[in-house]
Parts: C-alpha cells; structure tokens; sequence
C-alpha cells in the first residue's frame, strides 16, 4: 500500500489517505454480485475485479468509454502487477474485456483507448473488428528517464473510435489557444486569424491529434496522487469535451486515482468508474468530494484550453494602443 499521510512540505500537495479516511471512503464505494440499475450504478466508484463487475452492468448505457489499462509492461499497482506478455498475448487481453464492454454503449458512443507506443502495435489489431476507428492522438508526455541506448519515451497514445458512423464531436468545445509569435495582418492592417490584448496576442485554433499542450500531474499540483501512470486533468478533459454533452455518461473500466471521474463530475457529465485497488477506490472517492467544492482543470480556463506552462488570461475584451480588442 502506498504510503499513508504523512508530513510533507507546504508546497507537495500530493493527495494522501489516511488509515481513517480508508475507512471512510470505503464505505461509499461499491462491489456488485447482482444486476445493478443506471439509476444504481451513477456516479459511483466500484471496488471490484473488471470482468467480475462487468457482468452486472446494464447494457447500452455508456455514451463514452475511456480505457487506459495496464500498458503493455511488468509493473506493480500497489496491490496487484501486470506481467509484460507478448504482443498478440495482450491483444487477446484486451479483446476478453472489450467484449464484455461492448454491451455497454450507446449506438452511439465513443471510444478513447490508451496505450504507448509498445502497447500501440496490439491495441488496432483488436479494436478494428469491433468499433470504427477514427484517429491516433498522440500527445507528448514530457516527463520520463534518458535511455543509454534507445530514444527517450516521451509520448503516449490515445486510439479515438465510435461504435457507429453517428457520435458527438464538439470541435468548438477544444479549441486550444496559442501565442501569436509572429501575426499576420490584412491588406487593410486588421489582424487575420487572431486577436489582441493587454497580455498579448492569441489565436484560437482547431484541436488536432498531436498534443503538446499536457503536464503531467507533479509533486506541486493539486490533482496529484500517488497513482503510478495517473492521466491530467487536462488530457481526460479533452476527451469529455470533444465526445459528450451535459448529463452524458462516461464509463472508466480502470479508473486507478479516479481522474476520468473526477473531471466528468466537474464538467457536470455522469460518470462510473471501476478499480481493482481499494487504495486507489478510495482515493478518487476522495478527489471526487474535493471536486464539490473546486471545478477548475489545470490548463482550461475561460472556456478554452492553454499551451502549456502558459498563465490563462482574461479573454473580456481589453483595450490596446493599436484599438484591436479580444
């Protein structure tokens, strides 16, 4: 078990579980041995084995899947280990869950399913026979150790796919905002493509699959816990955004810290999610009570997202020499 509360400094804002917070939390999650209802099973966190869980889930009621399993590595989660298997080995691992999945989702539905670049050459091989696969997002994780004799790891990605050609895409609800180093004005001298304020200039521009943009949560950030290979804030934000509406349900079969969770609730979507660890149950138990009383995602202000290790500034309009206003 991860280590418990313990004195830290005032800067380490590392969510920690004490042995009576355990105690606590544990008694608001669920273990299923019965078919369970929607009405049951929203916005709760289930302590249980997936494929045990799965087998009491209602059908067809999932409008998005988010999937970041174990990768393709022998690595220990606390209480339990994943063993690196071959790579058709762990494509027939993903298909005995996706399966079981499967019945879950809307006709409608989407799918983002998470993997590194190991992971990555299994992960198409299974979910071609199943769903539509639409596009690769590959976003840049800038954290990770120097290799002696390789490239540095420095990316992940995220397979995007629907269960049907209808699905939700709001491409206006993910625009990211990016500096403008160099503007380019009109014939006439008004700006093209872009905007001004006191704080600089911007523009707007539409999300595609390759991110740069995500921090990957540290010792100094609110949303970080001890969780192994937990996603940002940020990064599951974009993927509510892009593939839900309000009031929609996102389905996270390894939920870990409980992060897809936790940014569905503070997007105002449903949400369940489900984790093997009762550490790790109760620590999105506890970052889900946080969100009651704190909505903010690092790197999405203002209704929009920022570049990263950038300061979000007011986007009210604010007057500038040249009279260009945002």
């Amino acid at each position: 078990m991860p280590t418990l509360t313990k004195p830290k400094s005032s800067r380490n804002k590392t969510i920690q579980l004490s042995e009576k917070e355990i105690e606590e939390y544990s008694k608001r999650i669920l273990k299923l041995n019965e078919k369970i209802s929607i009405k049951e099973v929203l916005n709760r966190t289930i302590n249980q084995d997936l494929f045990s869980a799965l087998e009491f889930l209602p059908g067809k009621f999932v409008d998005l899947l988010i999937v970041d399993p174990p990768y393709n590595l022998s690595k220990k989660f606390n209480t339990t280990s994943f063993k690196e298997k071959s790579i058709h080995d762990y494509a027939d691992w993903i298909e005995s869950f996706i399966i079981k999945l499967k019945r879950t989702l809307k006709p409608n539905a989407s799918i983002y399913f998470c993997g590194d670049w190991h992971t990555s050459i299994s992960i198409p091989l299974v979910l071609e026979k199943h769903f539509i696969i639409r596009n690769r997002i590959t976003w840049e994780r800038e954290k990770g150790r120097g290799a002696k004799k390789n490239w540095k790891n420095s990316s992940e990605d995220i397979w995007f796919c629907t269960v049907s050609n209808k699905f939700t895409f709001n491409t206006e609800e993910v625009k990211l905002k990016r500096k403008v180093l160099a503007p380019y004005r009109d014939i006439d001298g008004k700006p093209k493509d872009w905007r001004s304020n006191l704080n600089g200039d911007y523009r707007l521009t539409h999300p595609s699959n390759i991110w740069n943009d995500i921090s990957v949560p540290f010792w100094s950030m609110a949303e970080n816990t001890e969780h192994p290979t937990q996603k940002p804030e940020k990064l599951i934000a974009k993927l509510i955004l892009a593939s839900t509406k309000k009031g929609n349900i996102v389905l996270d079969p390894f939920l870990g810290s409980g992060t897809s969770s936790v940014v569905a609730k503070k997007l105002e979507r449903k949400y369940v999610g489900i984790e093997i660890d009762k550490y790790y149950a109760c620590l999105a138990e506890k970052r889900l009570e946080s969100a009651e009383k704190i909505n903010s995602i690092q790197g999405y202000k203002y209704g929009v997202f920022w570049e990263r290790n950038t300061a979000p500034v007011s986007i009210k309009p604010e007057k500038r020499s040249n009279n260009n206003s945002y």
